[in-house]
């Protein structure tokens, strides 16, 4: 009877194990984390196409861990224990440290000034030994969370300028001091915030005037200065004849056409070229130009350079290819060469040949469209959007307002991450050194995407608590 009494507390405990196990298995979202196997599994396939010798032999390199197909597995190996611990953690505990988290962030970006180690030109990274920590990658997580805890607050009245205000500088403050790391490519995907922020209410007009000033910066760097002027003046004189009946009853709209037609020309003919000249390195504005067939004399903005300036932008120009845009042509030959079908794996001749400088971490796509060819670059490309879309039907259904917001936040990372790389890639964008998530070779890219999908996969475990 002893033997008995002794053994049932056994019993019931492996029994509420069990059942809690049964519980969280169910609610988390298997076909997210498919996604993400699958997503993980060709990035380590693509960065071993990309090292590949012939003679090579896959096992003995993956032990002596000195390739980077091998240390990406260790990457996905340590990746996975994150997810896991990810999954166990309490869902009110992303709450309740979120803002911590973002004070965190930020402090570690602001150690990179001082200890930080210079990779690119960009000193943006912390070396923590095996690999380096980007904190600026990282804090994407952090700002994803803070602003999902600033809007579910019950005392975040969105439709106020104040809230708007301070939404967008949790939202854009690690872009300004990514920004002074020489860090544009990831300042670029901090914007994505914007997104999450239209869903919850953020006046359509933002986005309306942001998109505009992209559509003017780009039109003065195709068209001739005097006759864009020309045009802007002419689609201002067509607005007033056109709202003419309109004008007459409110004066305030031909003070708004006026003020409009004033800015943008003061944008085009004085904001633009001091961006160009004052603000941007010279070897930015060449990779910008070379997007758009542009070329482009650095001696204009040379002559205004500090001699510090001048050193610098010289190293840039040492490490470089012969012309700026040489990764960009390399890269369009190599995803060309592979047709519809693609050369077979392991046989693109391009990666062979190391043609395609940066291809396991930047250009990891030009090995898919090379090894696989036109099918191949469709099928990861209808993956990521099949991928996004899951994201934005799992962030419909949370009840809690932070759930949602975090959700639509890491939607519209992923989204900016894809766009802009594989734009990037065939010469739709400039060379910015943005990722292809969880494609791309890199322990602090990988572990970022991780733990910021499997917080989302365990707030919407608990989708139906609400969460603040």
């Amino acid at each position: 009877m002893k033997m008995e009494v002794a053994g049932t507390p056994k019993h019931n405990c492996s029994s509420h194990i069990m059942k809690e196990q049964i519980e969280l298995s169910k609610g988390i979202d298997w076909v997210m984390v498919w996604f993400y196997i699958i997503l993980v599994s060709i990035g380590v396939i693509c960065i071993y196409s990309v090292e590949y010798h012939q003679g090579d032999s896959f096992l003995s390199g993956l032990v002596e861990l000195k390739k980077n197909y091998s240390r990406q597995v260790l990457f996905v190996g340590i990746a996975g224990v994150m997810a896991i611990l990810i999954l166990l953690t309490d869902s009110k505990f992303f709450t309740a440290t979120a803002n911590l988290g973002y004070a965190i962030g930020i402090l570690l970006i602001l150690v990179t000034f001082v200890a930080g180690k210079e990779i690119n030109g960009s000193k943006s990274w912390i070396p923590l030994g095996f690999f380096n920590l980007q904190p600026t990658e990282l804090c994407k997580i952090f700002t994803g969370l803070a602003l999902a805890k600033y809007l579910s607050r019950n005392e975040t009245d969105f439709e106020k300028p104040r809230s708007q205000l301070l939404a967008a500088a949790i939202a854009l403050s690690p872009a300004v001091l990514s920004v002074l790391q020489n860090e544009t490519g990831l300042a670029l995907v901090y914007f994505a915030f914007l997104i999450p922020m239209y869903r919850e209410g953020l006046p359509g007009i933002y986005l309306i005037v942001g998109f505009s000033l992209a559509v003017l910066v780009i039109s003065t760097i195709l068209v001739e200065k005097n006759l864009l002027a020309i045009i802007l003046t002419a689609i201002a004189a067509l607005s007033i004849f056109l709202l003419k009946r309109t004008i007459k009853r409110n004066k305030g709209i031909l003070f708004l056409i006026i003020t409009l037609w004033v800015v943008s020309v003061g944008i085009q003919r004085f904001a633009v070229p001091y961006l160009f000249t004052k603000v941007l390195k010279p070897y930015q504005v060449e990779r910008i130009m070379s997007t758009f067939g542009v070329d482009y004399d650095p001696s204009v903005s040379l002559k205004d350079m500090t001699p510090e300036e001048k050193a610098e932008y010289e190293l840039q120009k040492k490490k470089k290819k012969p012309t700026e845009n040489y990764n960009v042509k390399q890269s369009k030959i190599a995803i060309g060469s592979g047709g519809f079908w693609g050369k077979g794996f392991l046989k693109g001749t391009q990666t062979q040949g190391d043609f395609v400088p940066e291809q396991h971490t930047d250009f990891i796509f030009t090995s898919v469209g090379e090894n696989f060819g036109f099918w191949g670059s469709s099928g990861v490309v209808i993956l990521y959007m099949l991928f996004m879309l899951r994201i934005v039907f799992i962030a419909e259904r949370q009840r809690s307002k932070f759930s949602r917001v975090y959700a639509y936040s890491v939607a519209a990372i992923l989204f900016f991450h894809v766009a802009i790389n594989i734009c990037m890639t065939v010469g739709l964008a400039p060379v910015i050194g943005i990722t292809l998530p969880l494609l791309s070779y890199g322990g602090s890219s990988l572990l970022t995407f991780t733990i910021m999908l499997f917080i989302l996969i365990r707030l919407d475990a608990d989708r139906q608590m609400i969460l603040r």
